[in-house]
């Protein structure tokens, strides 16, 4: 069950680190368009598991490995724009969200049969 205050944190990483993947993006993924889907963060706000939606799917995980590696990067510039607002930045893991293809998947098995 997640409190008030990392639902609002949650989203308030979220807004942000769509903003600058869309940015800084190309830079760091070579031109593809990433979606921060959701933001999860522990209880303790320290930790937030980041589900990255890729497009074009081909190259999705090696995209998200190179984010990963990125993420000290991605943090210090966290830390840069929220500094008025997050005393303390999380430490960010980034992981593939495969939802959509998921749903797609499912689909395409309806239409089957």
């Amino acid at each position: 069950m997640t409190t008030n205050r990392q639902q609002k944190v949650s989203r308030l990483l979220q807004k942000e680190l769509g903003e600058y993947l869309q940015r800084s993006g190309p830079d760091i993924t070579g031109g593809k368009m990433i979606t921060v889907t959701v933001v999860r963060i522990s209880p303790d706000l320290g930790i937030a598991k980041v589900y990255l939606s890729v497009f074009p799917g081909e190259g999705a995980e090696e995209c998200v490995n190179t984010i990963s590696e990125k993420a000290g990067l991605v943090r210090s510039e966290m830390g840069k724009r929220l500094r008025n607002q997050l005393r303390h930045i999380p430490q960010f893991a980034f992981y593939l969200d495969d939802s959509l293809d998921y749903i797609d998947r499912i689909e395409d098995l309806l239409k089957d049969e």
